[in-house]
């Protein structure tokens, strides 16, 4: 199913030499990270998962260390096919990356103890990596590395954002105290706490939307990437601030290709000069369209609004009733005034007594037009009293279901069906309401993660096996918007798709599937059966994994942008040790395909915020000014770049490697 597997590449008596680096896991992010730091960054990488088969898919034959040799000589044969093909041609991202690089080293441990971490070499090490999918083993493991060597960069993986937070400020003097008399600034000790979920989120949510835009968040301004179709005959469309890809030229062919590394001339192209740009007729583009200020950091909004209004508490019908016997009154009251010719105030207050059987009857002398008025009144207090009691039991029912999951309403429409309330799947819930996307969510089990927090955003929630017949139905999928199928398990992301293009053929749908190949023939295949209805496959480890080695390197990206199935990565330099900016205009710093600068930081290097991608505080009044940003985003093309300048750059993943390659082999004894 998976191929020839090679031989494993790991060397048991070979201790690994210094400089290395370590990754811990026990899924595919650990798998995906090995294979970015070995065939796009050429680190040497020691790779350590537990014994037996992937406890997320028990159904694969192969154990854990079996499907990171199967995943490496893929890549392996990959890189040769690509550097066959390419030859030696210019580009920095065309050469071989990996000359010299021994085989990932692999080894097997139920848990990263010390010993376990001695062997791997953690005290030689430059960067360690823990992407267990339990938090508390990747805390338990990093308090162990730091105290084995002080100087290790650590990149953690935590699901909660709120422990990230104290947990890197406390390793980060950890590293301090261990070392007395070093400057604290000048140790390369830093700790970056990440999350896949919120990594991969972001994209997974942009699926949804029907612009396909990206956002990237530098400084509290908002990038939009937006993916634009191609322009008609006559038609010149905005170039933006620049053409940030080329989307593949089969993209509106069906049987075409399906945007991955390996589609060669009709994949997209990343990051493409102006010439490529004008010669590429018919194809789609990704362009860096607008920039904008964005708003605080604000809770994600709830479905329906906040507290008891009556659309909550009261049905429609209830309401519409209630509002057709006061017609009634006021009419009543309108008649009495004419015939009568008594004040408002009286008429009114006799109009009430009359519909509450409080008044007497009318006298015989009096006019028969008064008598007719009491008449209608006794008969519209009849209706109110079934209105009142329809009341108070409809109110106690909402005060009884208010902790209850919401159900769909009946006129939902134009939603997105959400599958899957895992880590994931809670991410994107909670980005898509910060967008304001009304969501239908379906989980099979009742005690899961997200269950608390869809609950609390009155999230109309449907539990039950989306695999079963009428659970998609139940979750309005015939007037829905677009279907996120984020499970865990591939074939029943598949069999939801299916099922749902089906009952909706031009229904939008992304996949969340790990496998590459069983991903290629799933996106080829929905496209030739449904050509009018767009169609995404995703793979979070893929679209974590470029964030955390990252990270590894020293640096932290600002976010990832998936343009078809590659990626394209956002992030914050310092000019200074980088040969191919430092002393070059931003026109001669562009490299096609590799990296392009966006912007500058002219902030004074003293006054800088450490991490750009840091949204601003919230304010709950909504009083304070946010704070000025130092980003210039209109840079002339004749700019000289300086040492002390920081730029914000979009670059693919291996033009983002050569560029910390060249920093990190310029820095003394590495």
């Amino acid at each position: 199913m998976l191929g020839f597997v090679p031989p494993l590449p790991q060397q048991p008596g070979r201790p690994p030499s210094a400089g290395h680096m370590i990754v811990c896991g026990d899924d595919a992010l650990a798998r995906r990270l090995a294979v970015e730091l070995r065939f796009v960054y050429g680190e040497r990488v020691t790779l350590l998962l537990p014994p037996g088969r992937d406890a997320n898919s028990p159904e694969t034959p192969l154990t854990q260390r079996g499907r990171a040799a199967a995943l490496f000589g893929r890549m392996s044969a990959a890189m040769n096919r690509t550097a066959n093909g390419n030859g030696t041609g210019g580009g920095g991202s065309s050469g071989d990356t990996n000359a010299g690089v021994e085989a990932v080293r692999i080894m097997e441990a139920p848990e990263p103890s010390d010993d376990i971490l001695e062997e791997a070499g953690v005290d030689r090490a430059a960067a360690l990596a823990l992407v267990y999918d339990d938090d508390e083993r990747n805390i338990r493991a990093a308090l162990t590395a730091r105290r084995l060597n002080p100087r290790l960069r650590l990149v953690i993986r935590l699901y909660n954002r709120k422990l990230g937070l104290h947990l890197e400020e406390l390793l980060d003097q950890a590293a301090a105290v261990a070392m007395p008399g070093i400057d604290p600034a000048s140790l390369d000790a830093s700790t970056t706490v990440l999350s896949d979920a919120d990594t991969a989120a972001p994209a997974l949510a942009a699926t949804a939307l029907t612009g396909s835009s990206k956002i990237i968040q530098a400084e509290g301004l908002l990038l939009r990437a937006a993916e634009r179709p191609p322009p008609r005959p006559g038609e010149t469309l905005d170039p933006g601030l620049c053409t940030l890809a080329l989307l593949s030229s089969t993209t509106n062919n069906p049987a075409g290709s399906e945007g991955s590394d390996s589609s060669g001339d009709e994949a997209p192209q990343l990051l493409p000069d102006e010439q490529t740009v004008a010669d590429a007729a018919g194809r789609g583009t990704v362009v860096l369209e607008t920039v904008s200020r964005a708003g605080p950091d604000r809770p994600a909004t709830r479905m329906g609004g906040r507290g008891a209004p009556l659309a909550q508490v009261f049905s429609r019908r209830l309401r519409w009733s209630a509002l057709g016997v006061a017609a009634a009154v006021v009419a009543l009251v309108i008649a009495s005034i004419l015939t009568t010719n008594d004040s408002l105030l009286h008429s009114a207050y006799l109009t009430l007594l009359d519909l509450l059987g409080m008044n007497d009857p009318a006298a015989e002398d009096a006019p028969p037009a008064r008598q007719i008025i009491q008449l209608l009144s006794g008969v519209a207090g009849l209706l109110l009293l079934p209105l009142l009691i329809a009341a108070v039991l409809e109110a106690f029912g909402t005060l009884r279901t208010a902790t209850s999951l919401r159900r769909p309403p009946r006129g939902l429409s134009g939603h997105v069906v959400l599958l899957g309330l895992g880590k994931i799947g809670t991410r994107v819930l909670v980005r898509l309401r910060e967008l304001d996307i009304p969501v239908v969510v379906v989980e099979e089990d009742p005690d899961a993660r997200g269950i608390p927090l869809a609950r609390s955003m009155h999230v109309p929630t449907v539990i039950g096996d989306v695999t079963q017949e009428g659970v998609l139905e139940a979750a309005k999928i015939r007037r829905a918007h677009a279907l996120l199928a984020l499970t865990s398990i591939d074939t029943t992301n598949l069999e939801a798709a299916l099922y749902a293009r089906s009952v909706k053929p031009d229904l939008r749908v992304a996949l969340r599937l790990y496998d590459d190949e069983f991903a290629t023939a799933v996106y080829r295949t929905l496209r030739t059966a449904h050509p009018g209805a767009l169609t995404r496959s995703r793979s979070v480890s893929h679209l974590a994994a470029p964030s955390f080695a990252v990270a590894m390197m020293g640096r932290q990206i600002l976010g990832a942008v998936p343009v078809e199935r590659k990626v394209m990565l956002f992030a914050a330099l310092e000019v200074a040790g980088h040969p191919q900016l430092e002393g070059h205009t931003v026109e001669q710093a562009f490299r096609a395909g590799a990296w392009r600068v966006l912007a500058i930081d002219a902030t004074p290097p003293a006054d800088r915020n450490p991490d750009l991608a840091a949204p601003p505080p919230y304010d709950p009044e909504g009083d304070a000014a946010p704070p000025p940003s130092g980003l210039v985003w209109d840079l002339h093309p004749g700019y000289v770049l300086r040492a002390q300048d920081r730029v914000v750059i979009a670059a693919t993943r291996r033009g983002l490697a050569e560029l910390l390659r060249r920093q990190r082999s310029m820095v003394p004894g590495r």
